[in-house]
């Protein structure tokens, strides 16, 4: 008897295509309820309403020109006169303790006059800046109140790209507006933003949401948020968070200093790529490559060399060289720091640093023009040496000249006209001579490493000779 006979004889039906079906369709994983979260936190949200005299505002509100850019969002209302009138605009900001502070973006309150503050229970306050942070767009203000309601406080480090997100703010001045999304990745770095490590989402924000804050699931603040991505002006899918993290650490020095005081080592970094990876021998391509030291500097005190690649800053690993200069930044000057670095002739050792303040940045010199003739040709180079006083106006002690770039292994190891080649695998370069004789007896089994001076910039490429 067939084993469906017996199953009928015994009263059982038997149902497979159903049953096939019910053990391998999961059950669909419910949407995310922030009503909770927005009751019990939103208290928390402020409406920010900044007047500012025409004459002073200068901050525009977006931070570039491009078609594509990253842009700031405070809206600003004028009257029929926009010449004489007052500037206003909204913003948000949220309550980080009972006794009045409040977190909110830098651009939001640019060259204020007056700040209003209006609370969840429709109170409203005038705020006093206790200071702003254009560099991380971060600002702390003070109004005089007590037992405020204040949101909790979370650890952006441990978000994970895809993990909900929510976002409390006043678009378009529509107060405690909330809306949702999913962190989008992490540790983004924007132009002229090298001291923030972003918060990528796709959260919708608009104008008024900026300086507001961006909730996990538990309800703790993770980011403020600051701003968009865009090619209309609009919200287009892409926004970006302060990491609260960061936000604090700034918030507490405009508290307790009035400005920021962040680290600073000295150097000049660039990313591993793939052909640098196999001539260091690393498994991978990942770390910070020391380009250049300053002299002078905090790195140029320390046991730091020029080609290290830096894996790890005091225990937090460094997968791309973006992710150096906010740890370093957040570092209070004078402090040790510890950096895991790895050395092409010594692999991986502790390097200790004393770190140094950052000042205010000196604008390069462009690099001098130079009239010089191709004594060789090879791999696809066309070189020459320089003279004395070219190398004094590079301020440089050594290097030769790359004239031309064909087809061929220096064009795929990305030298270019104008390049001056400084080293050859830590190898000093001052003839083209010694350029060919270091190239020829270079190990056959990976590429060579050169230190290359590109205008006032210094980099590493790989060179595979054999091509």
């Amino acid at each position: 008897m067939s084993f469906a006979a017996v199953m009928r004889r015994h009263g059982y039906c038997l149902f497979f295509p159903l049953f096939f079906s019910l053990t391998v369709q999961a059950a669909p994983r419910e949407l995310p309820d922030f009503s909770r979260l927005v009751v019990r936190h939103g208290m928390a949200v402020v409406n920010l309403s900044v007047t500012r005299d025409p004459i002073r505002a200068g901050f525009p509100p977006s931070a570039a020109t491009d078609e594509k850019s990253s842009r700031h969002f405070a809206p600003r209302n004028f009257d029929e006169n926009p010449d004489q009138a007052e500037e206003s605009s909204l913003g948000s900001g949220f309550i980080i303790s009972p006794d009045g502070y409040i977190l909110t973006c830098a651009h939001v309150i640019e060259n204020a006059r007056e700040i209003q503050v209006r609370l969840a229970d429709r109170r409203e306050l005038s705020a006093r800046l206790v200071g702003a942070d254009r560099r991380s767009d971060v600002a702390l203000l003070k109004i005089e109140a007590s037992a405020l309601p204040a949101v909790v406080i979370g650890d952006a480090n441990k978000l994970q790209v895809g993990e909900w997100v929510l976002a409390i703010g006043s678009p378009f001045g529509f107060d405690s507006s909330a809306t949702a999304g999913i962190v989008s990745a992490k540790g983004r770095t924007l132009p002229n933003e090298n001291y923030v490590s972003f918060i990528q989402t796709d959260v919708p924000i608009n104008p008024g949401n900026s300086g507001g804050p961006l909730f996990n699931l538990k309800g703790e603040v993770v980011g403020v948020n600051s701003q968009i991505y865009s090619g209309t002006g609009g919200f287009m899918g892409v926004s970006f968070a302060i990491p609260i993290d960061a936000a604090i650490t700034i918030g507490a020095q405009l508290k307790s200093e009035g400005r920021v005081r962040r680290g600073w080592l000295g150097v000049s970094l660039q990313e591993v790529s793939r052909a640098l990876a196999s001539a260091y021998g690393l498994n991978q391509p990942r770390g910070a490559l020391i380009a250049d030291i300053l002299p002078n500097s905090p790195a140029a005190k320390s046991d730091l060399r020029t080609g290290d690649i830096v894996l790890a800053y005091e225990g937090r690993a460094i997968d791309r060289s973006t992710d150096l200069p906010p740890q370093v930044g957040l570092t209070m000057p004078g402090t040790y720091a510890r950096l895991n670095v790895f050395r092409r002739d010594g692999g991986a050792r502790n390097v200790v640093v004393i770190v140094g303040e950052l000042k205010e940045e000196i604008a390069a010199k462009p690099a001098p023009r130079r009239d010089i003739v191709a004594k060789h040709s090879r791999y696809g180079l066309a070189l020459s040496e320089i003279s004395v006083s070219q190398r004094k106006n590079l301020e440089i002690d050594n290097g030769i000249s790359v004239v031309g770039v064909e087809d061929g292994q220096a064009r795929d190891a990305g030298l270019r006209p104008g390049d001056v080649i400084l080293e050859v695998d830590g190898k000093h370069v001052s003839e083209v001579a010694t350029f060919h004789r270091l190239l020829e007896h270079a190990p056959p089994n990976r590429p060579v490493v050169l230190r290359v001076r590109r205008g006032m910039v210094t980099l590493f490429l790989a060179l595979n000779p054999a091509g």
